[in-house]
Parts: C-alpha cells; sequence; structure tokens
C-alpha cells in the first residue's frame, strides 16, 4: 500500500497550487526482481501488475490516471508540452511541460536523475530525465526554454539518483561535459575509480547547468539509489529491476480534488 512514508516530497516552499512527489520501490504488487512499486512497462514485469502499481498511485496522489503523462524515455532531448488532447500519447521524449491543471509530467528513473520545475506563482510545471546522456545534450536547457517564463522565477527539485560515490565513468563522458563547460571538470574526481575512470557527481552537473541559466533556487540531492537498496530501484546496482517516478502538477481549483501538499 502507497503511504505517506513511502514517499518523497520536495523540500521546497512551493506555490500552494503545485503538487510534487517522488516514489520509491514500497507498497505496490510486482514480485521479484520488481518488488514492488515497479511503475516502468519496458522492464519485463507483469503488466497487469504495473497497471495496478499505477491505478494506485493515481488513486493515492487523487489525480484520473489518464492525466498522468509518462513518456517513452529515449536519453535525448526532446521536450513535449502535455495538454487535455496529448496526455495519454506516449511520446518519444526525456521531459515534458504543462500550465493544464490536473495533469502530470512523469519522469521514470532507477538511478538517472529526474529533475522537477515550477514557476514561483505556480502556472507551469515541468519534469526531465536528467541520465548523464541527456543532461550533457541539453534536456534541462531545452526543458526551461519551453516553459517560457524567466529563469530566476524558477525553482527547481532534484530527486533521487546514483550518487557521487557509487557513479563511475570513463574519461569520454567528463570530457563531453568540459566541452561544454570547463567548470564542470569539478563535478568528477578520480579517488575511489577505477585507474583512468572518473567518479561523476550528476547532483553537481545539473546543479551547474540550471545554474548557469539562471535557476538559483536548486534543492534535492544527496540520495543514493544505489547505496539505498530498501528505498529505490537502482539499474546499476541490480540489472534487473523496477522503476520509480516522479511527478509533478498543477492542481486542479476544487481542493477536494487533489492531495494537500505536506
Amino acid at each position: 500500500m502507497i503511504t505517506e512514508g513511502t514517499l518523497l516530497n520536495p523540500g521546497w516552499s512551493g506555490p500552494g497550487r503545485v503538487q510534487a512527489i517522488s516514489t520509491t520501490r514500497a507498497g505496490g504488487v510486482s514480485g521479484s526482481p520488481w518488488n514492488s512499486l515497479n511503475l516502468g512497462g519496458h522492464v519485463g514485469d507483469n503488466p497487469e501488475h504495473v497497471q495496478e502499481n499505477r491505478r494506485r498511485l493515481a488513486e493515492f496522489i487523487r489525480l484520473d490516471s489518464a492525466r498522468i503523462g509518462w513518456l517513452n524515455q529515449v536519453h535525448g532531448t526532446k521536450v513535449v508540452e502535455l495538454t487535455p488532447d496529448n496526455v495519454q500519447q506516449i511520446a518519444n521524449a526525456d521531459a515534458s511541460y504543462t500550465r493544464h491543471p490536473g495533469i502530470a509530467c512523469a519522469i521514470l528513473t532507477a538511478d538517472c536523475l529526474p529533475v522537477i520545475l515550477s514557476d514561483y506563482k505556480g502556472t507551469v510545471v515541468g519534469a526531465a530525465h536528467a541520465g548523464w546522456r541527456s543532461l550533457c545534450g541539453g534536456v534541462i536547457e531545452n526543458l526551461v526554454s519551453a516553459m517560457a517564463v524567466a529563469p530566476e522565477t524558477l525553482q527547481a527539485w532534484l530527486g533521487p539518483a546514483i550518487g557521487p560515490d557509487r557513479f563511475e565513468v570513463g574519461p569520454e563522458v567528463r570530457d563531453a561535459f568540459l566541452r561544454h563547460d570547463p567548470e564542470a571538470a569539478r563535478a568528477f574526481r578520480t579517488d575511489g575509480a577505477r585507474s583512468g575512470h572518473f567518479m561523476a557527481d550528476i547532483y553537481a552537473l545539473a546543479t551547474l547547468r540550471l545554474n548557469n541559466l539562471g535557476v538559483s533556487a536548486v534543492t534535492g540531492g544527496g540520495l543514493c539509489t544505489v547505496q539505498d537498496q530498501d528505498r529505490f530501484f537502482s539499474y546499476r546496482r541490480d540489472g534487473q529491476t523496477g522503476r520509480m517516478a516522479t511527478l509533478i502538477w498543477r492542481a486542479l481549483p476544487d481542493p477536494g480534488l487533489h492531495r494537500s501538499q505536506n
């Protein structure tokens, strides 16, 4: 069963009309190795279990399940706008945004970084799947541009992802980030890594990208999906495994139709 205790809430003082949560692996019906709240339909789990898990999530957050904008994430940089007309269409994209109340932007992860954004007035919300390829390629920049508000009016929350003590990468990954911004060097270190490799801090890399855009209100980070096996799925740790979801949406006007934000 999904409860408040099995979910993460952004550590920000967002506008009251904006709601956001990130799931853990607890509260669903999936069996091993996807146990239990697997929300990914592409990882080999029983489709009926995934459907039930998604139904439970929608019921808990008091949203119509048909108004959650699931994406087919391809580790790219494409951004889609979710509207009542297309929210049920599964787009090949790694970020989404919406201005429509009652429609949720949803990102699936199991080590990659989920990033959610909202302007301070709560008029537009967005979410990005920021694995290193998408992050390096500019998915955050594309999302901020698409949301079409002044970056300094945005706040961001970084959800659970692989931590800097577990994210070993090759030199080509570091080189790709440094070609974009030499300041990214501070997010890589050699201690703890194999010879010729680096430990990468994806939280620091995402924060740098956001700050360079003018988004200074960045919270979250500090969690590690690989190390916290009880709470989080991790592809790098387990291989075949489930997916958590991070969602953000504008609440419907009637307070009886949505869960109050903590």
